[in-house]
């Protein structure tokens, strides 16, 4: 019951984090009828290409048998050395077909998926001692699919294989009294044809047993959506620890400007609401603000700045224009150089005065 219950609450499409955590595990989305379509196909291929040489070869090794069969000893020995070179000609035969077919399953199987070394597969898991957990299996939808699917096929087969065979009953009733050499060529023929007909009934059953894989895949990884949260928290870091690292940033910032407010060289402020502290020295291609503030920062820059005599100069406008569009530790934009040498110039001719 617990079961059932998870199982309804994974309502959310599973995340790309957990289906690559599944792919680490060994855990992929396979069809096995993608490789028995290519073993097949590639066994069709192969008799379609070959067959002459290999109803050829067979012909001439068979024929001394087949012509003098009455002729042959009956002693054990001989019956086994007969059956033996019999068998090793048959070998011979359907090796590159066999070959062939065994070559495409191993293909077609990475190219569903590339090989995955998992060693979690290979640790043993008390759940699948449980007869509960087994019972569930036999009797489970997985289960029945997989029954009714090969009772499809079962099916499949054998309409395909009847149709294919119905136009063509009259002559195999005539092979069995034909001679060796002439019947093999249409033999061979009608293989191929129920070959190429099975192939196109495989093609459809693989498609859908191809796409029926990966959604039941995706569905045993759905997640809760208590799952989904957690898993952003992991991936993007918690809020909470976020909002704090950014306070510490934020509070290192801040005492980093307080610092640099008295090497400023003047402080422009809107008298409660901006302040933006320049530092220019003789060299320097353009000012550079090296504090700025708005409300209760704005007013902490103006005082550290009258503790430290800095010039505070009130400048409305062009406060609000440095604070919009200049960073901190950075020269300040083209179009702000005529007020602020201004602003300079006039702090420099009092510095004079004073002195």
């Amino acid at each position: 019951m617990a079961d059932d219950t998870d199982d309804e609450d994974k309502t959310e499409e599973p995340s790309q984090r957990r289906l690559d955590q599944a792919i680490e595990r060994g855990d992929v989305a396979t069809s096995t009828e993608i490789n028995t379509f290519a073993m097949l196909g590639a066994f069709t291929l192969a008799l379609l290409v070959a067959a002459p040489t290999i109803a050829t070869n067979l012909l001439h090794g068979l024929k001394a048998y087949l012509a003098n069969a009455h002729a042959l000893p009956d002693d054990a020995a001989a019956m086994k050395a007969a059956m033996t070179r019999g068998l090793w000609l048959w070998l011979q035969a359907v090796a590159v077909p066999v070959g062939l077919a065994v070559v495409a399953g191993l293909a077609a199987g990475l190219l569903q998926h590339p090989l995955v070394f998992s060693a979690e597969t290979l640790m043993p898991k008390f759940s699948r001692l449980s007869p509960m957990a087994g019972v569930k299996r036999l009797l489970g939808v997985e289960a029945l699919f997989q029954f009714g699917k090969g009772l499809a096929k079962i099916a499949a087969v054998g309409v395909v294989g009847a149709v294919m065979l119905w136009n063509d009953r009259d002559r195999l009733e005539v092979f069995a009294r034909l001679d060796p050499a002439a019947s093999m060529p249409a033999i061979l023929s009608l293989s191929l044809k129920l070959l190429a007909g099975m192939l196109c009934m495989h093609l459809a059953i693989t498609l859908g047993d191809a796409l029926y894989a990966r959604f039941r895949w995706r569905k045993r990884h759905r997640m809760s959506k208590e799952e989904l949260k957690q898993e952003m928290k992991e991936s993007d870091g918690n809020p909470e620890v976020k909002g704090r690292l950014k306070q510490l940033r934020m509070a290192r910032v801040k005492k980093r400007m307080m610092a640099a407010v008295p090497t400023a060289t003047v402080v422009v402020t809107n008298p409660t609401h901006y302040a933006v502290a320049l530092r220019y020295e003789t060299g320097m291609a353009a000012p550079v603000c090296v504090a700025k503030g708005v409300d209760a920062l704005a007013l902490r820059i103006r005082a550290v700045a009258a503790e430290t005599g800095v010039a505070v100069i009130e400048n409305p406008p062009l406060a609000r224009a440095l604070h919009a569009t200049v960073e901190i530790d950075r020269e300040i934009p083209a179009e702000h150089y005529r007020a602020v040498a201004e602003v300079i110039g006039f702090v420099l001719r009092l510095r004079r005065r004073a002195a």
